[in-house]
């Protein structure tokens, strides 16, 4: 595996199923909740998937290392906790959230039929998807950076030792 590889999970198309879970909070004054939660299936499955890619890529990396099982931990650990609250929790409750107050907001001030309202909901929270990524990713890195990557230093380096 050469450096010039690209990578499937972060690199392609791939990555836009991340943000299932963004596009089903969106939509859920439209579907039924099982839509809504198959999202979430998708979303983690994708999380999950790029976390396991991780791993088999630091074991590739140092495969003559000693502390290899440490750094195909780390790498496993360090991705799944970032996309997990990245790409899964903090978009679907912040766009969850959003689409809520939206809904409720717009039957309190406007005389719109619901079907409109609902409409209007998930056109809002399927705009706010762009604007919420680079936020949400900047302040899970400083989160991670701030204490679980304390632990064990940069993703895919082992612990430091004590």
């Amino acid at each position: 595996m050469g450096a010039a590889e690209p990578d499937l999970y972060r690199d392609t198309w791939v990555r836009y199923l991340g943000y299932a879970n963004e596009v089903g909070e969106s939509f859920r004054p439209l579907v039924p909740v099982p839509v809504v939660w198959a999202s979430y299936g998708v979303a983690t499955a994708y999380v999950t998937a790029d976390a396991i890619d991780k791993g088999r890529r630091a074991a590739t990396v140092h495969v003559q290392d000693p502390a290899q099982a440490t750094r195909v931990g780390v790498a496993v650990v360090d991705t799944f906790v970032w996309q997990s609250l990245a790409s899964v929790a903090i978009p679907g409750f912040t766009i969850n959230r959003l689409c809520a107050a939206s809904l409720a907001l717009l039957g309190t001030l406007t005389r719109w039929p619901l079907p409109l309202r609902r409409w209007a909901t998930t056109a809002l929270g399927l705009a706010a998807i762009p604007v919420i990524i680079t936020p949400i990713d900047r302040t899970v890195d400083f989160l991670m950076d701030s204490s679980l990557r304390k632990l064990y230093g940069a993703p895919g380096e082992p612990p430091a030792p004590h």
